[in-house]
């Protein structure tokens, strides 16, 4: 009778569950705000107009009602939060659906990983539809925990939950018709599922075989040039604001110059403090600078819906789910009520749906590293000339700078007064003992090491320091831990957050989580870190797909050219 009772109420016949009066509906479908009435019956909005009743009428008095937002590209585990503390964070500001890529702790644990994100996502007031990870592991260039095929991905890419392949990382390898990388795409495409991109750079005749191949979306523009010419050839633009990379500043001429319809807003990866605001904070930034609200409406919801193929979802119309948002203003986004599924789930920033905390099933210790001691650590130096990793505050690629270390007693050593610091990725999932070594430029450090176990993609330790007493306690804490992020400064724990869920994740609540994290981020003053996300930043060193040069567990990788390169000059 559920449809039948949807019908019955559209026409007024029978009362509505929930009625939202006085409205000024922005209607995302055809571009207006006008004054009406919603009517609600079984968490779908029945009809708009006016005459309607319901068990419950909620008179928002001329305030601005939206669809709630969707967030097109997100990997949870970067927020080091369960997904239910994950969802109790970014419900208050209006986003009710998120497409997650899991593809951090499948990294870590395979097809458990993926299993174990579902079963955590379940019952919660926020949408969590799921990308089949394409890259596990990212590159042939480090060690991951589990590899997965595309046989491994054909036992999942038929669940409801499932909107396709995630970002194809590996673009030479779709380029190079490496035959693993094309049986992935040609899942999604025989399964009619997106399949999303993931190519900073990529131009040319080269970008064509990239979208020929069906990759369809791309979230690494920094330059309006990139976006323009990918928007073009026909790619969907999803625009990313993490905490480290931030590209909506740099790509605004681009939503003022072209339509936005194949635009869409992503977070990609935040950490916990910064999930007090959400994609409402990108939908306040485009307005600011000038973008027509209900265009940046749009971008936050009807088209990542339309994108993957989620029916009914987005806009504020009859048949479309009661995923709805309350504005006072069209200038801070801020919304006082929250309704997801016909039923209000948060109100002026608190949670109203009470969500259950999940424990995580029993996982199995993941930081496994074989048995190292300080000489290890050690770097022998051929000459006092290097090639160092330049990091850049707010970017995911780096540079490859000539750099000057200092060498005592045959070993190459961090020089403090010029920013060049030594730095490792240690493998921790089958204990091979491989530890990648070289040196990084721009973090500012003066003193004591940082470290930890999440290091994307294949999410091995990863260590930075002014010299190697600090940079082996820090490794020594992560293994007590079996993971996390910790500062060491002469031989004492200034700060750490413990991540046991497969080195990525807390067992701990939201506010706890954001206490430790601050704690770290008093840390990194202490020591005199310039960066301001200094730990999302070294995470990102290891991917071997960015470019210009990277470090993994294997060595030091010449991005652009596809291969491993000498540390010495």
């Amino acid at each position: 009778m559920e449809l039948e009772n949807i019908i019955n109420a559209a026409k007024g016949e029978i009362i509505s569950d929930l009625v939202i009066k006085n409205a000024q509906i922005i209607n995302v479908l055809s571009e207006e705000i006008y004054t009406a009435d919603v009517a609600i019956k079984n968490g779908i909005i029945a009809g708009i107009g006016t005459g309607y009743s319901g068990l419950q009428e909620l008179d928002i008095k001329g305030k601005y009602l939206s669809p709630s937002f969707i967030d097109g590209h997100v990997h949870i585990e970067s927020s080091m939060l369960m997904p239910s503390e994950f969802a109790k964070m970014v419900v208050p500001t209006g986003t009710t659906t998120v497409v997650a890529d899991p593809h951090e702790i499948s990294n870590v644990i395979g097809l458990h990983g993926i299993s174990f994100m579902r079963e955590a996502s379940k019952d919660l007031p926020l949408d969590v539809y799921m990308m089949l990870p394409s890259c596990v592991p990212a590159s042939p260039y480090e060690t991951s925990g589990f590899e997965l095929n595309s046989y491994d991905l054909s036992l999942l890419i038929d669940s409801s939950w499932v909107l396709g392949i995630a970002e194809m990382m590996n673009f030479p390898g779709v380029i190079n018709l490496d035959k693993e990388v094309l049986s992935k795409i040609k899942l999604g495409i025989e399964k009619r599922k997106r399949i999303d991109g993931h190519a900073p750079y990529l131009n040319g005749k080269d970008l064509c075989a990239y979208i020929a191949a069906g990759v369809s979306s791309d979230h690494e523009c920094t330059i309006p040039a990139e976006a323009i010419e990918k928007l073009r050839l026909g790619m969907y633009l999803m625009i990313r604001e993490g905490s480290a990379a931030k590209d909506l500043n740099a790509l605004i001429p681009v939503l003022k110059q072209f339509p936005s319809r194949k635009c869409m807003f992503v977070t990609d990866d935040r950490n916990p403090v910064d999930l007090k605001e959400h994609i409402n904070s990108m939908v306040r930034k485009a307005v600011e600078f000038g973008i027509n609200p209900i265009n940046a409406i749009q971008m936050a919801g009807i088209n990542t819906a339309e994108y993957f193929g989620i029916k009914n979802l987005g806009a504020i119309a009859p048949g479309y789910k009661a995923d709805l948002l309350v504005f006072n203003n069209l200038k801070d986004f801020n919304p006082e009520i929250v309704i997801k599924n016909g039923e209000i789930a948060a109100q002026y920033g608190k949670m109203i749906t009470q969500t259950e905390k999940k424990l995580p099933s029993s996982l199995r210790g993941t930081v496994n590293i074989r048995w190292i001691d300080e000489n290890d650590l050690k770097i022998k130096a051929k000459t006092d000339k290097v090639k160092a990793i330049e990091v850049t505050d707010g970017q995911l690629v780096t540079k490859t700078v000539e750099a000057k270390v200092k060498i005592q007693d045959g070993y190459a050593k961090s020089n403090i007064e010029d920013d060049v610091l030594k730095i490792l990725v240690i493998e921790r999932h089958k204990a091979s003992g491989n530890i990648g070594k070289g040196f990084v430029k721009g973090f500012g450090i003066k003193s004591g090491a940082i470290a930890s176990t999440v290091a994307h993609d294949s999410h091995n330790m990863i260590v930075i320091g002014t010299n190697d007493d600090d940079m082996f306690k820090a490794i020594k804490e992560l293994v007590k831990s079996q993971g996390g992020k910790v500062i060491v400064q002469n031989g004492e724990v200034l700060a750490k957050l413990e991540l046991p869920v497969a080195g990525l994740m807390s067992e701990e609540n939201a506010q706890t989580v954001i206490q430790k994290y601050s704690e770290l981020k008093q840390g990194e003053k202490q020591i005199g870190c310039k960066l301001n996300e200094p730990f999302m930043t070294m995470s990102f060193l290891s991917l071997s797909v960015i470019p210009e040069i990277k470090l993994t567990d294997k060595g030091l990788m010449d991005v652009l050219n596809n291969e491993f390169t000498g540390l010495f000059i």
